[in-house]
């Protein structure tokens, strides 16, 4: 008895399946071609960031994998199904299949319940922090300007730093990295924990570095704390920050970077800026006119100052915002493009005792750096 001949498979099968090819064919060009790198966050450059990668990469590879067979099986069933000449009669009609309810109950609920545990374990592990962090700082964010202050394990400031405004690119903060503690941001040691307190004297803020993959928010009358740990292979690294949450005109100016330093480069960082913390301002100059200036509600109390050209000058800058909020007083050239000179911040309820150099005789622009769109005045040097 003569066996029947083997069937192959049917044409549908095989347009499908190669549908289902030319979809992994694309998949596969497109992330080749460096096109899919769009699709994908940033290199990770901390430990929690590592966790965080790994956790879309499942997500990302099971994503792809779903779509690609139930476009596979959208087709197949488009070209099994269809209608064909003679097909005049309605076909057998199926109600319910227990063995398909089943498996598509299962398959989605494992995947889900899959899904559940490895973000959960994930955020366990990003969010952990620990009772003895090798380095803390507190995090306050203002409108519209970041100051750091490095703690040293019993909680006290060793020393300030707030972000100039115009000091928040990577070249910024690597050319002033061990030379200018005045850096675009805060400084921190690579393989060790690093612990941040998070708080916001005014409205919402949010504390963002893309390639950390991770954000926190900053909220008024809440302490937020989270803890990272920078890959040792990135010291020297500039990561760029900011906020995240529109908070008010001057969003877009609250920038920073993260520098990523050896474990000894950062001692030497960090002795720098609390050798300028600690340091002495040096005495008026002997016949030097004193100007009284005070900010209240961000807004200068005066908007024009006059002053002798030739000499020397001090403003006697308050101010009066509440802590956190930050001011200076610098000097520009009546176009605003040129600094003349440029100082550092005065908190919320401090008062400082801005020295200048003597000026040659012209208009220029007096502005608070933090806040130049809304608090400015003109100086007349005659």
């Amino acid at each position: 008895m003569s066996r029947p001949p083997r069937r192959g498979l049917a044409p549908e099968a095989l347009v499908a399946g190669g549908v289902v090819v030319l979809l992994v064919a694309l998949v596969v060009a497109v992330f080749l071609s460096g096109a899919g790198r769009s699709l994908y966050p940033p290199d990770a450059a901390t430990v929690q960031a590592q966790d965080t990668r790994g956790l879309y990469d499942i997500v990302f590879a099971l994503a792809v994998a779903i779509f690609i067979a139930v476009e596979g099986l959208i087709v197949w069933s488009i070209l099994r199904y269809r209608r064909k000449p003679g097909d005049d009669e309605l076909p057998p009609q199926t109600h319910g299949n227990n063995l398909v309810e089943v498996i598509w109950t299962l398959i989605p609920t494992a995947i889900v319940l899959y899904l559940f545990a490895i973000s959960y374990q994930t955020l366990n592990a990003v969010n952990a922090v620990s009772d003895t962090p090798d380095v803390r700082v507190h995090a306050v964010a203002g409108q519209f300007q970041w100051k750091f202050e490095y703690l040293d394990g019993a909680g006290n400031v060793l020393a300030t730093q707030t972000v100039p405004y115009y000091a928040t690119t990577s070249a910024d903060c690597k050319a002033a990295s061990l030379t200018n503690a005045a850096c675009g941001g805060m400084a921190v040691p690579v393989g060790q924990k690093v612990q941040v307190t998070l708080d916001s004297p005014d409205v919402i803020h949010a504390w963002y570095v893309p390639r950390f993959l991770f954000k926190r928010d900053v909220v008024p009358g809440q302490t937020n704390k989270f803890e990272f740990t920078v890959d040792p292979t990135d010291a020297g690294q500039v990561f760029r920050g900011q906020c995240a949450e529109l908070c008010g005109t001057g969003h877009r100016t609250m920038l920073f970077t993260v520098l990523g330093l050896s474990p000894a480069d950062y001692q030497a960082w960090l002795a720098s800026l609390v050798e300028i913390a600690q340091r002495t301002p040096p005495p008026a100059p002997s016949g030097a006119t004193t100007l009284q200036l005070t900010a209240q509600n961000i807004q200068f109390d005066k908007t024009s100052l006059e002053v002798a050209a030739g000499q020397p000058f001090v403003i006697d800058f308050k101010n009066m915002d509440p802590a956190g909020v930050q001011h200076d007083v610098d000097i520009r050239q009546s176009d605003g493009t040129t600094v003349v000179v440029d100082l550092q911040t005065t908190d919320g309820g401090k008062e400082s005792q801005y020295q200048y150099q003597a000026l040659p005789a012209g208009t220029y622009t007096f502005i608070c750096s933090v806040h130049p769109s809304i608090m400015h005045g003109t100086l007349t040097v005659h």
